[in-house]
């Protein structure tokens, strides 16, 4: 579906809410909104599964900080400017009801970061994130096609959650403890596991965090990767100019023309960025191997909506139960078998209702029209230099770290 238009509404919304703080007031409430609009996934910070500390990670979801999020690029921006189309905002936890009427999901997305959010020059979306969106799409709504995408740097992903402009923000963005808290968002499953990097000109020889002693270093605005880096180096004593950008379509050009000696962000925002740059002809890049945080990187809602949150993890888990269950988009809707799980999983078990609010055969629609975990990968993570055997997001039978919750 097409993008939406959000500055107006984020104005409309802002005086929406000003007004009724002042109502609050009056009556001796508190209104204690704070979310700071901080910002993913890495904007685009980068993960590799981050890591680290500081929480958030840097861009892939670069995430931010305080509840920024960044990310590597945090794409878009702020919010796409307008058409002034209006967005049916639930009140009261009821969100998924109001989903099912609007009959789309809207979802908050990068459209500047390779292999997680990219959109091309007909307006169409793709990516790892994107598939994400359209999981949840399929779940709720069995139609993987029914989204609408909305661009959003990493400064402005979570006002646009908070005061209802998006159903959910899978923009590569880092669940930390105050994003959790402060921002009012709710941290689903972690689809990827990222950790914050730093990548040079292969020339420079550079291989470690101290070769960047003085070095300028390009970054992004409003993310966790701007705050790491800072705490990391200053921790070491290593002396840095950090140059600050705010979002990848300025970062990168300046890391080409020379303006930084290095680029720091999710380790995989940057691994997107260097098969890019080499595969424009450009210099060869180095990734360091030190990864310097920890960047769990999933989908958002807002605090408040337990049904909206079950339905969305549950959508999206999906795609990895399957996985474990050796189903894939190729043989889901047939599955004939006697397993009594995976019976349930794919709503053969008459009489069978975990309440979720999901029709019974979600799982097939997710896994049929969208695939699996290790087919989204693949399809978007392989590509851009990130295998998936070995690597924190393997399954959990392979040594990695997904895994999910019976579904019984």
């Amino acid at each position: 579906m097409t993008r939406r238009g959000t500055t107006h509404r984020w104005q409309r919304a802002a005086g929406a809410v000003a007004a009724l703080a002042l109502i609050a007031g009056a009556c001796g409430g508190d209104d204690d909104d704070d979310a700071d609009g901080d910002a993913v996934e890495t904007e685009d910070g980068g993960d590799s599964d981050d890591s680290g500390d500081s929480g958030d990670s840097g861009d892939t979801d670069d995430s931010g900080d305080t509840g920024d999020s960044g990310d590597t690029g945090d794409s878009g921006d702020s919010g796409d400017s307008g058409d002034g189309d209006t967005v049916d905002v639930a009140q009261g936890g009821d969100l998924l009801d109001t989903v099912l009427s609007r009959g789309s999901v809207i979802c908050g997305v990068n459209e500047t970061l390779p292999g997680f959010g990219i959109v091309d020059s007909e307006g169409n979306y793709s990516g790892f994130d994107i598939d994400y969106c359209r999981v949840v799409a399929a779940g709720v709504l069995g139609n993987a096609d029914a989204v609408e995408y909305v661009p959003l740097t990493a400064d402005a992903r979570f006002t646009a959650l908070q005061a209802g402009e998006i159903d959910l923000l899978i923009r590569n963005t880092t669940w930390t403890a105050t994003r959790d808290g402060v921002e009012g968002s709710n941290f689903l499953f972690t689809t990827f596991y990222d950790g914050q990097g730093m990548m040079v000109p292969a020339s420079t020889g550079f291989t470690t965090l101290e070769d960047l002693a003085d070095a300028a270093i390009c970054v992004l605005s409003g993310t966790t990767t701007e705050l790491n880096l800072t705490s990391v180096f200053n921790a070491r004593g290593i002396p840095f100019t950090p140059v600050v950008f705010e979002d990848n379509t300025q970062l990168q050009p300046a890391y080409e023309s020379g303006q930084c000696e290095a680029w720091t962000s999710d380790a995989s925002q940057l691994a997107a960025f260097k098969a890019t740059i080499e595969g424009n002809d450009g210099p060869e890049q180095f990734i360091m191997a030190e990864v310097i945080s920890k960047e769990p990187l999933g989908p958002v809602v807002a605090d408040g909506d337990t049904a909206w949150a079950q339905a969305v993890n549950w959508a999206v888990m999906a795609t990895v139960q399957a996985w474990e269950f050796g189903l894939d988009s190729s043989n889901i809707a047939s599955y004939s078998g006697d397993d009594p799980n995976i019976q349930r999983f794919v709503g053969q078990s008459e009489g069978f209702d975990p309440g979720l609010g999901l029709p019974a055969d979600f799982a097939v629609q997710v896994v049929s029209q969208v695939g699996n975990y290790e087919e989204i990968y693949n399809r978007h993570i392989v590509p851009i230099g990130l295998q998936l055997g070995g690597s924190p997001n393997d399954l959990w039978t392979n040594g990695g770290l997904m895994y999910v919750p019976p579904y019984r």
